[in-house]
């Protein structure tokens, strides 16, 4: 048995697995749990629909090497040796794509994707590239079939954009716009250049993941409840009767990794169970403020490593007009087709990004 078939043990057992729990009307109830099932039934479907067919072509190139050896006419050996050549001509393809597929995929590819484009080293000229960039990525979006809405921007002086933020809505949009982020530098005689001197200038482009809601998850079991009788204004009963209600709950801050009592009271009404639920409902707010700082600052950091900091030696492409080149300097990949690319002819480069990605994960993996 070959190395690739000895690392796919387990998989047809956990797509039969996978198959049943989604028709489970319990894990239907449950949504996060249905929805990360459906996607993984997509990615083990996808596996073993290739499995099968790998199967297939290493069984049919044993049958003919077989009747190689045990046939004795010729018609028969021309046969088996033109399924062998077929065999041989697409098995390493179909190897390299298993291999792929079994890599884990990062979950955020998934998602739509919030884009930060803002002028770097250049001043107007660097607005102007940036306007360009805007429309470039616009166009792209607009052949994938992708939503694009922008959600704030700031004009330069003499047009494009000191900076535009929008968001892009569709399939694996992060997995595939991730790549552009990073210093993109170009080099052309600005319109307001009197004497035809080519300028360099920036600007810089944050792809980022789009958030999702949050869910907070409270173990209701741990907060410990106190009544008391609400004190001040508000007529004897409200003074007599314990309808005020005081939780106490201890949570993990995820900002500093210590746990903390969180203590929250309500008096706001006379009967204690709706007290109650508007004391729960402060603690889910509390701590989704709290998580969703973490997350906002996570992003924050991983804007600093996107981007640099909009100098122009932090380069990822170059964008040549006297020569008509854009050069990806990742990949060390130049092609001269620059004002289709700007057009949003881009997935060429795309292209070969992903490759460059997946050789460096293979190598990781020692597939």
């Amino acid at each position: 048995m070959n190395d690739l078939l000895s690392r796919l043990d387990g998989i047809d057992e956990r797509f039969s697995e996978v198959a049943t729990l989604i028709t489970d009307p319990d894990v239907i109830a449950d949504r996060k749990r249905y929805v990360a099932l459906t996607k993984e039934y997509k990615e083990l479907e996808r596996l073993t629909s290739t499995v099968a067919n790998y199967r297939t072509l290493l069984a049919n190139r044993a049958e003919a090497k077989e009747v190689l050896e045990t046939e004795k006419d010729e018609e028969m050996r021309a046969m088996a040796r033109e399924e062998i050549d077929a065999a041989d001509r697409a098995i390493p393809a179909i190897e390299e794509e298993i291999k792929l597929l079994l890599i884990p995929a990062d979950p955020e590819d998934a998602k739509n994707a919030i884009v930060e484009i803002r002028g770097g080293t250049g001043g107007d000229e660097a607005a102007l590239f940036a306007g360009d960039l805007f429309k470039m990525y616009t166009r792209y979006c607009e052949s994938k079939g992708w939503t694009v809405a922008v959600s704030s921007f700031s004009e330069g002086a003499a047009g494009g954009f000191k900076e535009v933020v929008f968001s892009v809505s569709g399939a694996d949009v992060y997995g595939t716009l991730k790549y552009e982020s990073g210093v993109h530098r170009v080099q052309r005689v600005p319109a307001t250049e009197t004497q035809g001197r080519v300028h360099t200038s920036a600007a810089t482009v944050a792809v980022l993941p789009e958030a999702e809601e949050f869910d907070v998850e409270i173990n209701e079991g741990e907060i410990k409840w106190d009544t008391f009788r609400s004190g001040g204004a508000g007529g004897q009963n409200v003074n007599k009767v314990e309808s005020g209600v005081r939780l106490r709950y201890m949570w993990k801050n995820p900002l500093t990794g210590v746990s903390e009592e969180i203590l929250i009271e309500c008096t706001e009404t006379r009967d204690q169970p709706k007290n109650k639920e508007r004391a729960l409902s402060r603690l889910r707010t509390f701590i989704y403020d709290r998580e969703h700082q973490k997350y906002v600052d996570d992003i924050a950091s991983r804007r600093k490593t996107l981007v640099s900091t909009g100098d122009r030696s932090a380069k990822i492409r170059t964008y040549n007009f006297p020569q008509g080149r854009i050069t990806d300097h990742r990949i060390n990949y130049t092609i001269y087709n620059l004002q289709a690319f700007l057009g949003g002819d881009i997935q060429e480069v795309i292209d070969k990004l992903i490759i460059a990605e997946n050789a460096e994960k293979l190598q990781s993996e020692s597939l």
